[in-house]
Parts: C-alpha cells; structure tokens; sequence
C-alpha cells in the first residue's frame, strides 16, 4: 500500500490540530472555571444547569421579595407600638380626669392635651412605607387613608391586603385594613355595651358588665327604676320582661340572661340604662367622645351632671381598652408573619445553597483532572510534534545507502 507524502503530512497536521484543540479547550475549562464550554459537551447536564438556574433564581427573587416584606411589617409593628403607647396615655388621661380634685380649667388643659394626641394619631394612621404608599389604606395605597371631616374621621382606603410572594406556594399581607386596626372596634366589653339615658335625673351610672354564659344572645335590655330603690329588667328585642321588682343595692351585681352588670350611686325613679350589643366604633370616635364628655364639666353640687360625667368617662376607658387590645392583636398577627418570613428565608438560604452545590457539581471545572489531562495533552502534543517532524525528514533515499 501506498502513502503518499501530501496524506503523510494531512493526517500528521490534522492529529496535532486535534491535540491543540483539547489542549486549548482544557486550559479554557481551568481558565473560566467551567467544565462544559457549549451545550454540545453535555446535552442532559447542559438542560439540567439551566433548570438549576432558574430554579436558583426564582428562589432569589422569592428571597427579595421576603426581604422587602419583612422591612414593610417592621415598619408596621414600629408604627403600631407608637400607636399602642399613645393609647395607653390616653387611657392614663381618662382616668385622671375622673379624679376628685379635677377642676373645669385643669379638665380643659387635658382636653387641650387630648386634641393634639388626637392629631399625632391620625398622622400615624396615615403613616407611608419607604416609598410613599400609605401603609393602612388596602390596596388603595396612594390615597391617604384617614381625612377628618365635619362628621368626623373618615377611611377612605380598602379591604385588601398587600400580598408578596413569599414562597412558591405562599403569599403573605404586608400591611393591614386601615379599617380593622382603628375602624371597626367593638364597643362597651366587646359583647355588649351599656349606656344611661339622658333624661336620667338621679345619680346612678352603670359599669361596661361582662357576659358570664358565653355567647351573648344579642338583645337589647333595659334596666328601669321604678322607685330609688326597686328596678325592672326588660327584654326589648323581645318585648317581655325579665324580672320585676327587684331590690336595687348600689354597687351590688345584677344578673340575668347570662349577663352581669353593676349600677352605682342614687337612681331616682324613672330612670332606665341599657343594654345592647357591642357595636364598631373607631378610636377616632372614641377619642372625640371622650373630648366632648371634657368639654361638659359638671358643676359642683350637681350630682346628676357629675354622674354623666362619670359614665362619659367610663365609657371612654373601656372603649380605649377595646382599641388597645385590638392594636395589640394586630400587632401580634404582624410578628405571627414576621416569624414566617424569617423561616422562609432560612429556608430559601438552604435551598441556594442545595441549587448552587448540584449546580456547581454539574459545570464546573475539576481542576485536579484538569490539571491531569492538560499535563497528558501536552506530553502527547509534544511527543506527535517530535514524531512528525522526524517522520517528514525521512524517504526512500534514506533505505538505499
């Protein structure tokens, strides 16, 4: 068989090129890092690196997302401490006003007090996130919530919760109903409220009361005097009555329908307080009834007055107490999701780092075998190139001396 000297020098430049090429290709592999250079060098692992890929920066975006939750309910809760603590004041202030030594000039400094609590609530009502979205007002979150109008403060935004995408099967509201948290706010003890008529003559007041059989039935009653010391109880949404005659003893509980309620002081015959079911009432109005009752100081020696006073004040406490108590589940409900939004994220953490790892095993570069097989390459580039420039020298004259 013939070899001709054009093949002998095509397979020989061909065979080195090759070896270049591996050669060439293993130090690109050591250079980026990267053990598949094209899709072609792994078809299976090249389309499995690009689901890890997408799969880890899904998983990123969720972790930006969680992030940006999380600064928004900080944010949240911190807004809602300052309101818990201006509440708290507030009820200090209805309790101070109720004390004996309380003139009608140091009732009206407290008043006076209690419109500018009044003013930094609603500025907190309509406190805005870090990027000017009102932070109570729904969806609706370039609309200022809470506007103070001629009937009182009024909302403005919506019901719907801000939703972030937390995980790939879970969102959670970032911010909470400006209506929940200082709109709808049950009155009196939650379950029913009590009231004293303002034709009332006499002295009497009565307490918030409490329901001892769990749940309230939902009527209206009515307490009436019908001497200073006797008094009926009536069932109005029933129209019946409940008891008649009963001995009234001040301060003494008075239970019926699985209620109880305390009347004090000196009822005169005629007068009548009642009983119906809690009711919302925001703390916007809670704040301005309070107001009103400081703004009608009773005068001395006026017992009646003093009373309504009294009852006015009374009112405004358990209202107050009401409105805390609904800030602070708010607020608990607010570190409820933090909480969520930390363990998410500890758990995102693993997951990149999982997505990572596999990625890592599946693209990148071993560079011990690397390093091998650049060693073994050139050892074989060199070895051909001094094999063929040998083998190019040689020819037939070469036999035949």
């Amino acid at each position: 068989m013939r070899i001709s000297t054009s093949t002998l020098y095509s397979e020989g430049v061909t065979a080195m090129q090759q070896m270049q090429n591996s050669l060439a290709r293993t130090s690109l592999q050591m250079t980026t890092g990267q053990r598949m250079l094209s899709p072609a060098d792994d078809p299976a692992a090249a389309a499995r690196a690009i689901e890890l890929k997408q799969s880890d920066a899904s998983n990123t975006q969720l972790a930006n997302n969680r992030t940006a939750a999380i600064n928004t309910l900080s944010l949240e809760d911190g807004i809602l401490g300052s309101v818990t603590t201006l509440l708290q004041d507030v009820k200090i202030m209805s309790l101070d006003a109720g004390g004996p030594m309380q003139t009608a000039s140091t009732l009206k400094g407290i008043a006076t007090d209690l419109r500018g609590r009044m003013q930094e609530l609603l500025g907190l009502a309509n406190s805005t996130d870090g990027i000017g979205n009102f932070m109570f007002a729904g969806a609706q979150g370039k609309i200022q919530p809470f506007t103070n109008t001629a009937a009182g403060t009024i909302y403005q935004g919506d019901d719907v919760p801000h939703l972030v995408q937390a995980g790939p099967a879970r969102q959670i509201p970032t911010t909470d109903s400006g209506a929940d948290v200082f709109m709808r706010i049950k009155n009196g003890n939650g379950s029913f409220a009590t009231s004293v008529a303002a034709a009332n003559t006499g002295s009497g007041i009565i307490s918030q009361g409490q329901v001892l059989a769990a749940p309230f039935n939902g009527n209206n009653y009515q307490v009436t005097f019908t001497s200073a010391t006797t008094f009926d109880v009536q069932n109005l949404t029933t129209g019946t009555s409940v008891s008649t005659g009963n001995a009234y003893v001040g301060g003494q509980a008075i239970s019926f329908d699985g209620i109880q309620v305390e009347i004090k002081g000196v009822p005169a015959a005629g007068d009548t307080f009642g009983i119906q079911p809690s009711a919302n009432q925001s703390i916007f109005d809670t704040i301005n009834n309070f107001l009103a009752t400081l703004d009608a100081p009773p005068l001395a020696g006026d017992a009646t007055a003093r009373a309504k006073f009294q009852q006015g004040l009374q009112q405004a406490s358990g209202a107050l107490d009401q409105a805390i108590n609904n800030v602070i589940y708010t607020r608990a409900t607010v570190g409820g999701r933090l909480r969520e939004l930390d363990s998410l994220q500890a758990t995102g953490v693993d997951l990149g780092a999982q997505y990572k790892q596999t990625l890592s095993k599946i693209q990148d570069t071993d560079y011990i075998q690397a390093a091998t097989d650049l060693s073994r390459q050139q050892l074989a580039l060199q070895a051909s190139q001094q094999s063929f420039a040998k083998i190019s020298q040689m020819s037939l004259f070469d036999y035949l001396r």
